[in-house]
């Protein structure tokens, strides 16, 4: 019938003083960790940058991949508000108040020419650069850029979530607008225009 007769001896196993099954890391980084992981994003699709978003959400580029397969349609369940699109001055108090409704710890993308710089839209109606109405981690160029630059862009945006501190205060704290509406000043906007021949001034003064 194929019996085992067991050993009358069996053989003494030997355990090492080390167990193998400990591993240690901060706290900091299993937390950059499980955030880089799960990071939420919020669509504000308002031009063609959209579609090349749609498509990087879609089954040949999948960013479910890395942890991004919700959708967060509401600012309050997202963590990364993806701006894909050029921005009229019209949305500009939207997409603030969607800003400000997300919860911490949160960051934007900036996908595009258009959402970045204002794009081929220099005129007073489109806003030059949605880093004047919130703060902007990654910026993604192209016009429209393709769905390996957003990826790429989310790459950036983890690397950066990986190199946070839990001890440093200043990376959660809320900057309100200004009195005009705007996140920087208009002199430090003038400024930073100036060399690229924007013809238009974000408090649309001139």
């Amino acid at each position: 019938m194929g019996l085992i007769v067991p050993d009358a001896e069996p053989s003494v196993a030997e355990v090492s003083g080390e167990s193998p099954n400990w591993v240690t890391a901060r706290l900091s980084d299993l937390v950059n960790w499980g955030r880089t992981r799960s990071l939420w994003p919020m669509p504000f699709g308002t031009a063609c940058c959209a579609i090349e978003f749609m498509a990087t959400a879609a089954g040949r580029y999948d960013i479910s991949r890395f942890g991004m397969e919700r959708q967060g349609f509401t600012p309050r369940q997202a963590d990364v508000l993806i701006c894909a699109g050029r921005l009229p001055f019209k949305l500009a108090p939207v997409i603030r108040r969607v800003w400000d409704q997300m919860p911490q710890p949160k960051w934007s993308i900036s996908m595009g020419a258009c959402a970045s710089s204002g794009g081929i839209f220099d005129n007073y109606a489109m806003v030059q650069g949605i880093d004047t109405i919130i703060p902007v981690d990654v910026y993604v160029p192209g016009c429209p850029p393709r769905p390996e630059g957003l990826l790429y862009g989310i790459f950036m945006l983890q690397k950066k979530i990986r190199g946070e501190s839990l001890s440093d205060h200043q990376l959660r704290v809320e900057r309100p607008l200004g009195p005009d509406g705007l996140f920087r000043a208009p002199a430090l906007i003038d400024e930073i225009s100036e060399p690229f021949g924007n013809s238009v001034h974000q408090t649309r003064s001139s």
